[in-house]
């Protein structure tokens, strides 16, 4: 895959899956802007000082001003949507802030990013989102339903904005990961069985490749990459 020339933004670039697409784009010749919540995030981030990275200070991704910051003055290819948040809780201990909390970090903030890109690409594009795997298994989402609320709208908004902006050449998918092998989700679930999750590489390069000039046709596609979990 070459993305050379090509301007990417990602959000959740800083974390441990969009650590591993943003050094996968690096490769492949890209330029990267990558928004950012805490300096903490910055100061660790592998690729802070690769001279094809923006990282720029954003306080809210659900907040229209802050991402027409992001975005503004971009000729973008591409935008991958990785930042969002997560929290457990059944219905019946979920409150409408927490509610609304999840729907801003996983929803609105992919809502917006997604408006703002189109707004940036000058000659079509690509857009890829991350869902979950509870969007395409709503069962699988009882005791996070909020989560999983969110997650759901995520998988819809790919699915209906991929048949709105076809005609101009922009692709829109999204792939929905599984609990993935992170330091963090290892720390959190020590008993768990780590070699059936799936890598962020391996999960990366899936969003890769939607991401791609390689990809001329997959639009609309929620993809499972669950790994053997």
């Amino acid at each position: 895959m070459d993305f050379s020339n090509k301007h990417v933004v990602v959000t959740g670039g800083t974390g441990a899956l969009g650590s591993a697409v943003v050094a996968g784009l690096l490769a492949a010749g890209a330029t990267c802007t990558v928004p950012y919540r805490h300096e903490a995030e910055a100061q660790h981030f592998a690729h802070r000082d690769h001279p094809n990275v923006k990282l720029i200070a954003v306080s809210d991704l659900s907040d229209e001003a802050a991402v027409a910051k992001v975005y503004a003055g971009l000729d973008l290819w591409a935008s991958i949507h990785i930042a969002g948040g997560f929290a457990p809780g059944k219905v019946a201990d979920t409150g409408k802030a927490a509610l609304m909390a999840q729907l801003d970090s996983n929803l609105v903030s992919c809502f917006l990013c997604c408006r703002a890109a189109i707004g940036a690409m000058k000659a079509g594009g690509r857009i890829v989102n991350v869902a979950s795997r509870q969007a395409l298994e709503p069962r699988s989402g009882a005791g996070m339903t909020a989560y999983t609320i969110a997650k759901s709208g995520v998988a819809t908004l790919t699915i209906a904005l991929a048949e709105e902006v076809a005609k101009d050449g922009i692709l829109v998918n999204a792939v929905a990961p599984s609990i993935m092998d992170t330091a963090a989700n290892r720390k959190a679930m020590p008993k768990a069985s780590f070699d059936a999750w799936p890598k962020v590489e391996e999960v990366a390069a899936t969003i890769l490749f939607l991401a791609s000039p390689d990809n001329h046709v997959t639009r609309g596609a929620v993809v499972p990459v669950y790994g053997k979990s």
